[in-house]
């Protein structure tokens, strides 16, 4: 386990504080495994990729009442529909300006995630409490380093479910979490039974049981680690965990992890199974990848804002000026459903499932000559 002086441990903790994946090459090349062999072909790749899309998708949508509904790309840029993703500004939409016939332009946004329209969208498809909606979504995400896990084209499967106020509790989330968590299971079985080669293999395997923990409480467990580390000590032991309560600020004076404001309720008071209180109503599950030896996050999701929570977090955040927006005006004006909803990151997903070591095998988009050529050094073959 990696030790940290105070100094850098405090340095590190605010350096994670958002902002994806790593931050130089160098990095990348010492993380890549040097005895890397694909055990499918790229052909069977997608093939089996497909497979897994096809069963996690009818998995998801029977364990939680989903129907699949079309999806936004684009989304005006007035409208505080898009996901911001962290609330530091950091990660910003690509933006446009379409002429149209110039007297009727439009100001656009490409989503960086389809978080915020999904609410709208259960208003607009009129669901009721127990039922909901899932995406196929595809989103550009321009300010991410490119390295292993992360690109700038990103797909997932965005849900959302509509509940009732009864609903936002901490027993709820965890029993919404576990049935996501077996869909996933079922998808690796399935899987493992078409290519029994990926069966055989003995990396990369679901643990049976999902391990859940407070981000207050792994912060207890491990004090002088910054988050990734703790995450990575937790997952080494444990396999497969849940970490939520992420975005409310924690005993060493940090977040987790910083969130936005306006989805995800992290600042609702929760009480444990074994009576200790805590903040926040989300999460994330992560799983320990043994090609890569890394952490690897596969989902983020939680049950979301109402009208307290929201106005909380805005000011806490210092965004109450975007109250005003459609968006926000749907939640305060109890117009939008309640809700809890994520994302399940597909090529994640399938990276994990096929024992890849680069998201860019399961996933065609740009990559700098740099990061090919590293891979290529490493018998990586990603598409593009």
């Amino acid at each position: 386990m990696s030790t940290f002086a105070s100094d850098d441990v405090m340095g590190a903790k605010r350096a994670q504080l958002s902002g994806p994946g790593m931050s130089t090459y160098e990095k990348l090349e010492a993380i890549l495994p040097s005895d890397y062999s694909s055990i499918l072909s790229t052909r069977d790749t997608q093939r089996a990729l497909f497979h897994a899309k096809a069963n996690m998708e009818r998995g998801l949508c029977r364990a939680l009442n989903l129907e699949m509904v079309c999806v936004p790309l684009l989304v005006e840029s007035t409208s505080g529909m898009n996901d911001m993703l962290d609330r530091d500004g950091s990660r910003t939409p690509v933006s446009f300006h379409i002429k149209n016939d110039s007297v009727n332009p439009v100001e656009t946004m490409v989503v960086q995630a389809a978080t915020k329209w999904k609410r709208k969208a259960l208003l607009e498809f009129n669901m009721n409490p127990g039922e909901g909606l899932i995406t196929d979504m595809r989103a550009v995400r321009k300010d991410y380093f490119l390295d292993h896990d992360h690109s700038a084209y990103v797909d997932q499967w965005d849900w959302e479910l509509a509940i009732t106020r009864e609903q936002r509790n901490i027993e709820f989330l965890e029993d919404v979490v576990k049935k996501i968590y077996q869909a996933m299971k079922d998808t690796e079985k399935a899987l493992g039974e078409k290519f029994p080669a990926l069966k055989e293999s003995d990396k990369n395997k679901l643990p049976d049981e999902l391990f859940f923990i407070h981000a207050e409480e792994l912060l207890e467990k491990y004090p002088n680690l910054p988050r990734k580390e703790r995450e990575t000590a937790i997952l080494k032991e444990k396999g497969a965990v849940f970490i939520y309560g992420i975005g409310w600020t924690l005993e060493d004076g940090f977040p987790h992890e910083n969130r936005a404001a306006d989805y995800d309720d992290w600042s609702t008071q929760v009480k444990t199974k074994d009576g200790k209180v805590f903040h926040g109503l989300n999460g994330d599950i992560l799983v320990w990848n043994d090609v890569t030896q890394r952490r690897h996050e596969l989902s983020s999701m939680g049950i979301r804002v109402d009208g307290n929570a929201l106005k909380l977090q805005m000011k806490m955040c210092g965004l109450e000026n975007e109250l005003e927006k459609e968006y926000h005006q749907g939640i305060l004006n109890d117009t939008y459903p309640l809700s809890i909803g994520g994302g399940i990151g597909q090529s994640r997903f399938y990276m994990y499932l096929l024992k890849k070591a680069h998201i860019g095998e399961v996933s065609v988009t740009v990559w700098p000559n740099k990061l090919k050529q590293i891979c290529e050094q490493h018998n990586i073959h990603v598409l593009s």
